[in-house]
């Protein structure tokens, strides 16, 4: 177990540089999976220890690491340890409602969780070296500890109150009987069933062996234990109620993920009532373009229509992805106009991995696990009748380039800057980002069909209906029935998808929240710009400056952005 010493108090800025670094080591050793991704391969062997005792530790080092932070609040920094300061302290800020809040209770959402997260580790674990197979295999014999402390947690969450909503979690245990299969099925054999790395075929055979005898005598096993108990004890035995504000400590709980989420504070009813008007200014343009197709019916007929007509809709999966992939690379040719600085990593597209596709969203970015591999634009190929072409392109713009990631290559090249800088993610700044990016496609000449442009558009009222239906769910008490009909309604999202996408939001509060708020901040800021510089404004440098210290709260993009505009207006 690697703890970190808690014993010096450091203060002044020349000492901050060893506090962050500190804090960075704490979020490494607690989260060995994640120190594997970002190429810290001191943890390789083991997964993360949930034990109350060594729970106990972390929370402790986790407040006194915020309490030194918080001590250089006001004090004169460099414009650069202003921005690394604070990122940290937003990070810790995080961790100390992770243990305050006992989220660790609640280790799932709709989506997924612990369980299906584990199923990725053949793909961030190294192979290059006997030692990295030797280090998988006590990963895999971790497997079972891992499974049992977070079944544990999630048993005290049900007698204390915290738990999923049950409404959201009908046949959420197919994502977990999907691990149930034979030894040679498993995901966790995959990477004996070919040599990678310096590894001669000797050593590979035991190491074949001896996968197959841990994954069938105990990881396998684990996992049934692990469907039995959400069968029968947590399933029965979840929460009624929807509201993250019907939580032990629920109304201050919602606030605080307001503020991790949005990375400022904002009332609940605040955001409520801008999503209505976003609502409103965005279903005036949809209705525009239904008058532009001259389609003879009324907003709802053409809701159905858009999920109903087969000439929306492919057959295949492969059909799916390669349009993927083409409108990916088309949007690529067209990105010197937009950056004066792209990343060199590359992304590939897949499917959405089967055990969770089905009630996964329509797609998703996963960044790169290390210098080897490529980022992936993930599309859901389950249930093809419900992923509609029209929205395809603004889901690639905002997955993919010039979305999620060129903005994540750019932040993990960032030059002379601490490590913990290239992979933090704030969601307002990064879904803000992705949402941009929709945008962006206007401005690079996609959207030519006006299906496509009310693509666009349902995709803009998507996530400015969040605003309405988050704050909705977890402040004003809506039902489940209630945010359905309201996304129906307002968007040409399938009925599958709003079905998957309100059991989101319902399982995880406030994420939802970032999307809009970020990207109005971002458009608010080229406004600034493009008022204060005339015809200096320049919109490739735009991008760059608001890129050029990656992920970063809203508060600190504004002054970055000021800062840009100051530079630029005292240039000739």
């Amino acid at each position: 177990m690697v703890l970190i010493s808690i014993l010096m108090v450091w203060s002044g800025p020349d000492k901050l540089e060893a506090i962050l670094g500190r804090a960075w080591q704490f979020q490494l050793a607690f989260q060995p999976v994640f120190a594997t991704s970002v190429g810290d391969h001191r943890f390789d062997d083991r997964l993360t220890d949930l034990s109350p005792e060594r729970i106990q530790l972390a929370e402790k080092e986790c407040f006194q690491i915020r309490k030194e932070l918080m001590g250089f609040k006001g004090q004169k920094l460099s414009s650069a340890q202003r921005v690394n300061w604070r990122v940290m302290l937003g990070e810790i800020e995080s961790w100390s409602g992770y243990f305050s809040f006992q989220e660790y209770k609640v280790p799932l959402t709709a989506e997924g969780g612990f369980h299906s997260e584990l199923g990725f580790l053949p793909q961030t674990h190294p192979f290059r070296s006997a030692m990295d197979y030797q280090n998988y295999l006590k990963r895999l014999q971790a497997i079972p500890r891992f499974i049992q402390q977070n079944m544990a947690w999630m048993q005290k969450g049900i007698t204390e109150g915290r738990s999923v909503p049950q409404a959201v979690l009908e046949g959420y245990e197919a994502s977990i009987a999907a691990f149930v299969v034979g030894p040679e099925q498993s995901v966790f054999f995959e990477p004996f069933k070919q040599k990678s790395g310096a590894v001669d075929e000797s050593e590979f055979a035991k190491f074949q062996v001896q996968a197959l005898d841990i994954i069938g005598s105990s990881v396998i096993p684990a996992y049934k234990n692990y469907l039995t108990f959400f069968r029968e004890q947590y399933y029965p035995h979840c929460r009624q109620t929807l509201a993250c504000r019907s939580l032990p400590d629920g109304e201050s709980y919602y606030r605080f993920l307001i503020g991790r989420y949005v990375t400022r504070q904002m009332d609940p009813e605040e955001i409520h009532a801008l999503g209505q008007q976003e609502v409103a200014r965005i279903r005036a343009e949809m209705e525009a373009v239904i008058q532009k197709v001259g389609f003879k019916g009324d907003f709802p007929e053409f809701l159905t229509f858009l999920r109903t007509d087969p000439q929306f809709y492919v057959t295949s999966g492969d059909q799916l992805l390669k349009e993927a992939a083409y409108i990916a690379k088309k949007m690529e040719g067209q990105l010197p106009r937009l950056f004066g600085h792209l990343p060199r990593q590359p992304f590939t597209v897949a499917p959405v991995p089967d055990q969770i596709a089905p009630k996964y969203t329509g797609g998703r970015y996963v960044p790169s696990g290390g210098p080897t591999q490529p980022g992936t634009y993930w599309v859901n190929t389950y249930a093809l009748e419900t992923r509609p072409l029209y929205v395809l392109e603004a889901l690639t713009f905002h997955e993919a380039v010039p979305g999620h990631h060129l903005q994540g290559a750019l932040s993990q090249e960032l030059q002379d800057v601490p490590a913990f800088r290239k992979y933090v993610y704030h969601s307002a700044f990064g879904e803000g980002w992705a949402l941009y990016a929709e945008y962006l496609g206007v401005e690079a000449g996609f959207y030519q069909d006006p299906y496509s442009q009310f693509g666009r558009l349902t995709y803009e009222m998507w996530r400015a209906c969040r605003l309405v239906v988050d704050t909705g769910i977890h402040w004003k008490g809506w039902s489940r029935d209630q945010v359905l009909a309201f996304m129906a309604q307002n968007t040409a999202l399938s009925l599958h998808e709003i079905e998957t996408e309100t059991d989101r939001y319902i399982s995880w509060p406030a994420q939802a929240l970032s999307y809009k708020i970020g990207e109005l901040e971002i458009k608010r800021l080229r406004g600034l710009a493009e008022k204060a510089l005339g015809r200096r404004f320049d919109l490739r440098e735009f991008h760059d400056a608001v890129l050029e210290n990656g992920s970063i709260p809203l508060e600190l993009l504004t002054l970055q952005i000021e800062t840009f505009i100051q530079n630029h207006t005292a240039s000739p």
